[in-house]
C-alpha cells in the first residue's frame, strides 16, 4: 500500500502529541498516531510507535497494531482513524469506560521494582530534582520538553 503521509511530523524536529491529548476521549491514542506517523514517514528519530505506553491504548480500544499502521500508510487523518478504530475494536469501550481508563491512565505511575527503577533512572537523567514528576505522563512531557530544548 502506498503511502500518502505527506503530513507526517517529523519528530527529529519536535515531539508527538502529549500522552495527555485526547481523541474521541482516548489519552494515548493522539501520540501514537503521530508517532506511527513519523515512522512511516522514517521521521521518527528516538520515538517508537507501538512501544508500552501505545500498547496499553491498542490493547485497551482492542486495535491491531498492524491493522493500524495500514490505516496509517493511507493517509487518514485522526478523525478518520477514530471511525475506523470505533467501527473495528474488539473491545466496544462505552463512553464512560474511555473516560475511566484515560482518567486512570492519566495518574499511572510505575507500579514495579523494575519499572520504579526505570522511571527513577530517567527522571534522574533529565530533572533530578523535579519531585513533582510522579507519573508516566509527566515523565513523558519532561522528557520531551528536555529532549528538544527545555531546562528541567
Amino acid at each position: 500500500m502506498k503511502s500518502r503521509n505527506l503530513n507526517a511530523p517529523d519528530l527529529t524536529k519536535y515531539p508527538p502529541r502529549s500522552p495527555r491529548v485526547r481523541l474521541g476521549g482516548y489519552v494515548i491514542l493522539p501520540r501514537c498516531l503521530d508517532k506511527g506517523r513519523a515512522a512511516l514517514a522514517k521521521k521518527n528519530g528516538e520515538y517508537h510507535f507501538n512501544c508500552p505506553v501505545d500498547q496499553q491504548f491498542l490493547t485497551f480500544a482492542g486495535i491491531n497494531v498492524g491493522a493500524l499502521t495500514k490505516q496509517l500508510a493511507a493517509g487518514k487523518s485522526d478523525g478518520e482513524i477514530l471511525e475506523w478504530i470505533t467501527a473495528h475494536s474488539t473491545t466496544k469501550p462505552a463512553a464512560w469506560e474511555i473516560e475511566s481508563w484515560s482518567a486512570h491512565q492519566s495518574k499511572r505511575g510505575p507500579t514495579n521494582v523494575k519499572s520504579r527503577e526505570f522511571f527513577i533512572n530517567t527522571l534522574s537523567q533529565i530533572g533530578k530534582n523535579r519531585e513533582d514528576i510522579t507519573t508516566w505522563f509527566d515523565l513523558l512531557d519532561l522528557d520531551d520538553y528536555v529532549t528538544f530544548g527545555g531546562t528541567a
